[in-house]
């Protein structure tokens, strides 16, 4: 198991432009679809945890490899995570530097705005699709989503909001 481990989250590594975030789709696939390795509630609820815990935003890559095959589990995933898209970015950034000048930079960072936003939109998808349990659900994710986009409503107040509607056991859940 640690060698798919490794090959699945080296392969990830690479393919994470703009971030972690926009990995998840593919990190879902690969973990809840293709190797069964557990449920899609499983793998949102590590999300969840993830997010809520202080440090990096990929920490769900330590909280699978945690799940899937212990400590060993978690050392391979996050360093097959990590190590890949590190030795890259060292590269890329010494030739950024290097033709800093050249105008292929201007059209370089132009293009990968847009992959960035729909591969961003795509993780949103898959894991509102994961905790969207029934239409309240779906139509608080809608919520959350639409006054995040139209105000200046401070995340951490969202985040409240749903703690103390899970706290007081989603009283309006159907």
């Amino acid at each position: 198991m640690l060698g798919s481990i490794a090959a699945i989250f080296g392969q990830l590594s690479l393919l994470a432009f703009g971030g972690g975030n926009t990995i998840l789709p593919e990190m879902q696939r690969q973990v809840v679809e293709v190797h069964r390795w557990m449920s899609a509630s499983d793998f949102t609820s590590l999300f969840a945890l993830a997010q809520a815990a202080p440090g990096p935003n990929l920490m769900i890559v330590t909280l699978l490899g945690w799940r899937l095959a212990g400590l060993p589990g978690a050392l391979v995933a996050t360093f097959c995570q990590f190590t890949p898209s590190a030795l890259v970015t060292g590269l890329a950034v010494a030739a950024w530097q290097r033709f800093h000048t050249s105008g292929w930079r201007r059209l370089i960072a132009a293009g990968l705005v847009p992959i960035t936003v729909g591969l961003v939109a795509a993780s949103a998808t898959v894991i509102a699709r994961s905790a969207d349990k029934s239409w309240f659900f779906a139509a608080l994710t809608a919520l959350v989503a639409g006054v995040t986009l139209t105000t200046r409503t401070h995340p951490l107040c969202l985040l409240a909001f749903g703690a103390l509607y899970g706290w007081f056991g989603g009283l309006f859940a159907m």
